[in-house]
């Protein structure tokens, strides 16, 4: 029924009854995502096929509201049936787990519900997103600096391209491609897609993004690099932009930086570090070693959701550009939201530095959990994760049927399942075949009993195999010691 006019006079909402759901809706939360949802003796998922999940969820929207109690149970429905990524036994994607301060903050953040562009609707995140970035470029060696908060790493990578191209044809942004030669972008074969991703959208055309070799254990060649950079100019490109990668997301290898940057140098190109996955070892004065030379780049992309577990998305580009590229590149001068006459400090008015006029307060749940644990409950998490990796592939190397692709650098560990009926077969003519079937048939098993979450995947020559991921602070030995128990009795008739 459509409301009286008469209705219209008054607010549409009431604060009584919409807090009094938010509080129950609130107490559903806590029990089934983060009570059940991080309990063991629960499930990791509750596997439906589509079109029985679709009836369950009753997904129609229709013209008449529903009444509280109903929506509750949405509410339990929506978590009952939704992965429990903080769940010690979620292996599958680089981000697990849960820090209650980021969730804090990330419970606050929507209740504020503003808009990172202007001091005046947000001014606590202008001054707190300065600070966080301040601190994160700290870490990575830098004095001074730029940055923002990105949806994602993708776009992190994505805006360092673009302002590497701004930087050197600064004409690009208004003249567009027709004023530029064919670019040319360097990276491994075992980079983010985002490269290429990236490349496609900006209009650089994928053909120009040139792969670079790599080692046996997933490295960047510098001497190939060099190679690569002479030949491509020989044929009439410019090369503008090298992406290298510290922790790629199948083996977690870190390219070495110091070697790409003294190309870079030798070249003029720019540097960018997708760190998205391997940033947060800058933490451990242990196992920030992988990232030396990192000072050298001239941007960095850091994903803070993964490793550190500070909840998605938490993706920071820095940059070490101090002549305002960022709001040059990307400003449009928006006169009903960045006039020049307001009453206080106007370069506090950051939105410029985005292509987005929206942009999301991401900086809140890092910094709220940075406060809580500092720098050394965050540097704790990290070697943590070092130490589990240690002891998985200790106890992966006594068992049979466990094959490593190679000893993990960081905490990607790659390995195949032999099963009993492939065990010394391995000179068989259809023995690749057979064992590139192994893994998804034990992931579909995992899935459908809800006892575990792991990724798959093929890399080059390579059939099949398992990533693990292990770097959630809520994981213990008894979890790595289930997770190998529960390969081998999924995997154990094939």
């Amino acid at each position: 029924m459509e409301p009286a006019l008469c209705d219209l006079k008054d607010p549409l909402i009431n604060h009584a009854e919409g807090q009094l759901f938010l509080n129950e809706a609130f107490k559903i939360i806590v029990e089934e995502v983060l009570c059940k949802g991080t309990d063991v003796q629960q499930k990791v998922c509750e596997w439906r096929e589509p079109d029985e999940l679709a009836r369950l969820l009753d997904l129609e929207l229709r013209d008449a509201g529903e009444q509280q109690d109903r929506l509750l149970q949405r509410v339990r429905d929506v978590a009952k049936y939704s992965v429990k990524t903080s769940h010690p036994r979620f292996f599958n994607q680089q981000f697990a787990g849960v820090d209650y301060h980021s969730l804090a903050g990330r419970f606050l953040t929507e209740a504020l519900n503003t808009n990172l562009f202007t001091y005046e609707v947000a001014p606590v995140f202008v001054l707190m997103e300065t600070e966080v970035l301040r601190s994160l470029r700290q870490l990575v060696g830098w004095t001074e600096g730029d940055g923002i908060f990105c949806p994602g790493g993708s776009t992190s990578t994505v805006y360092a391209m673009n302002l590497a191209r701004y930087r050197l044809f600064p004409e690009v942004k208004s003249q567009g491609l027709w004023a530029l030669p064919r670019l040319a972008i360097f990276t491994s074969p075992e980079s983010h897609y985002s490269v290429r991703k990236g490349a496609a959208f900006l209009g650089f055309g994928t053909d120009n993004v040139i792969l670079v070799k790599v080692d046996e254990r997933g490295h960047m060649i510098p001497e190939d690099l060099d190679e690569k950079i002479e030949l491509s100019k020989s044929q009439g490109a410019v090369p503008f932009l090298v992406s290298c990668t510290a922790g790629t997301t199948v083996q977690g290898a870190f390219d070495p930086l110091d070697g790409i940057a003294d190309v870079c140098d030798k070249h003029k190109l720019w540097l960018h570090v997708d760190a998205a996955w391997g940033g947060s070892v800058l933490f451990s004065k242990q196992h920030r070693h992988l990232m030396k030379g990192v000072d050298r780049a001239n941007s960095v992309a850091w994903n803070l959701h993964k490793m550190l577990a500070a909840g998605l998305q938490c993706s920071a580009l820095l940059l070490k550009d101090t002549t305002d590229l960022l709001k040059r590149c990307h400003s449009s001068n928006a006169s009903y939201l960045f006039q020049q006459d307001k009453f206080y400090d106007v370069n506090l008015d950051i939105g410029d530095k985005s292509v987005q006029c929206g942009r999301k307060v991401d900086c809140l749940k890092l910094w709220l959990m940075w406060k809580a644990v500092g720098s050394s409950g965050l540097e704790q998490r990290v070697d943590k994760a070092f130490l589990l990796v240690r002891y998985l592939v200790d106890q992966m190397k006594k068992r049979d049927g466990f094959h490593l692709l190679s000893e993990p650098e960081f905490v990607n560990v790659c390995f195949w399942f032999i099963p009993p009926s492939l065990r010394g077969k391995e000179g068989n003519a259809d023995y690749q075949n057979k064992l590139a079937k192994v893994a998804p048939t034990i992931k579909e098993r995992m899935m459908k009993r809800g006892t575990l979450m792991v990724g798959y995947q093929p890399l080059g020559d390579k059939v099949n195999f398992f990533r693990v991921t292990v770097f959630s602070h809520l994981v213990s030995h008894k979890d790595m010691d289930f997770f190998l128990d529960e390969i081998e009795r999924l995997g154990s008739d094939l």
